[in-house]
């Protein structure tokens, strides 16, 4: 029965949030503190220490890093220059689009914000150059999710922290950098279906007018360095780590090795270097989704001490057909994200299954991770989700408004699930 009530909860967390608009977060830790303390009989200081202390520090503090280059414009330039780079072959155009929106995030923007200021752009290149919509919707959305799930960007330290607190602190490095190439692959798929399966968009970008943008000047170079910088350091380690496993002084390191920690070094130095105003680069920290990834992340935690995630895991392992477990995970995934966010809701709520999970069916624990990652991103262009909404929101008029919300709704998140069912029953057979 508290199980039960565990899960209505979580259910209705979601439901509350997405009818009310109410940070998940919030409503998240109003249940964990009733059911936590007055059901359970846990102590406050039991409750409050449920925050996931380790995640949300990972997520303030890359998205403190990155802020700098958000706020000075070397992420816009960036982004300016790799489309003018692919101007002599305009029939690449949506995967010029999407190499743009994956380099800027792997660069650690992170989804939302990529999203946000490549929405816009791209919208006016399928203008110009009579490019369906639809298809630059697509080519940015999962451009800005490839680049997301690169492991020291935004999504990708959010998947590494969320393995390491279900037990898998050793392999949760790998496994990220393995969703991370899957997803890149699923999305050249369905970018390539939505470019050369209509006929009519078979030609296109023919027309456009690229301009130059200006070079860098010096503080984004400077700011550009030190994201190669920190990315060098932050994957050295664990890399080497893996190609020389008993070099004692390679193991050391790794293990002091945090991507949270070295990007507050970074900050500090880009502040020492005076690259942006440090308030401005403080108030676009995402606050909201710290809130709501903790929030959820406090509920879930009061779950797995009342036993609710081993026995959701058991009755899946008991009660679902091996070979449809993966499939499932990816419907549920894709099901949440279609109304929530995949780093928010959907992974804190479903990554502390797979240990039991793995250990009760046999599957790989990489595999269910990769089907709840892929499935839940393959929905993130809906437009009730984040990522569908703000494209939405980029949409110049109205009438082109609604007509995109009736295109993502009923072409684009069909047409992806449909494709991430079969990816993934393909991975089955390689993971």
């Amino acid at each position: 029965m508290l199980s039960i009530s565990i899960i209505v909860a979580i259910i209705a967390a979601i439901a509350i949030g997405y009818k009310t608009k109410i940070n998940t977060g919030i409503i998240a830790i109003v249940f964990a503190y009733v059911i936590g303390s007055f059901v359970m009989g846990m102590s406050a200081k039991q409750v409050i220490l449920a925050w996931p202390i380790k995640t949300m520090f990972i997520i303030f503090s890359v998205s403190l890093f990155y802020n700098f280059a958000l706020v000075n414009g070397t992420l816009d330039k960036l982004a300016r220059h790799l489309l003018y780079a692919c101007r002599k072959h305009p029939a690449l155009l949506p995967f010029a689009l999407y190499l743009a929106a994956t380099v800027i995030a792997g660069l650690g923007a992170g989804f939302f914000t990529v999203i946000a200021f490549m929405a816009p752009i791209t919208l006016m290149i399928c203008e110009e150059s009579k490019m369906d919509k639809l298809i630059g919707a697509v080519a940015v959305n999962f451009g800005a999710l490839s680049g997301g799930n690169f492991m020291t960007s935004g999504l990708g330290v959010v998947f590494i922290s969320l393995m390491d607190e279900a037990g898998y602190s050793e392999q949760s490095f790998m496994f990220t950098a393995v969703i991370f190439a899957a997803s890149i692959v699923f999305a050249l798929i369905v970018i390539s279906i939505f470019k050369y399966v209509p006929v009519k968009n078979r030609k296109i970008g023919e027309g456009i007018v690229y301009e130059k943008p200006e070079p860098l000047n010096r503080v984004q170079r400077v700011n550009f360095n030190l994201m190669l910088a920190m990315i060098v350091i932050v994957l050295f380690f664990p890399i080497a780590h893996i190609i020389l496993p008993d070099s004692s002084w390679i193991t050391y390191v790794n293990k002091r090795m945090d991507v949270g920690l070295v990007a507050i070094v970074f900050s500090f130095i880009a502040l020492l270097l005076d690259l942006a105003p440090q308030n401005e680069v403080i108030s676009k920290i995402p606050w909201k989704t710290i809130i709501m990834i903790s929030g959820v992340g406090m509920l879930i935690a009061v779950a797995i001490e009342a036993g609710t995630i081993n026995a959701l895991s058991a009755w899946a392992g008991s009660n679902l057909p091996i070979w449809s477990i993966p499939i499932v995970f990816t419907l549920i995934g894709a099901f949440m994200s279609f109304f929530s966010s995949t780093t928010g809701v959907v992974c804190p709520a479903l990554f502390p299954l797979v240990p039991e999970l793995s250990a009760t069916t046999g599957i790989s624990p990489l595999l269910i991770f990769a089907c709840i990652v892929l499935g839940a991103q393959a929905t993130a262009i809906s437009p009730f989700s984040s990522g569908g909404s703000l494209i939405l929101g980029s949409v110049p008029t109205d009438e082109e408004r609604d007509h995109m919300f009736s295109r993502l709704l009923f072409i684009a998140v069909p047409v992806c699930i449909g494709l991430i069912v079969i990816f993934n029953i393909v991975l089955s057979f390689i993971l």
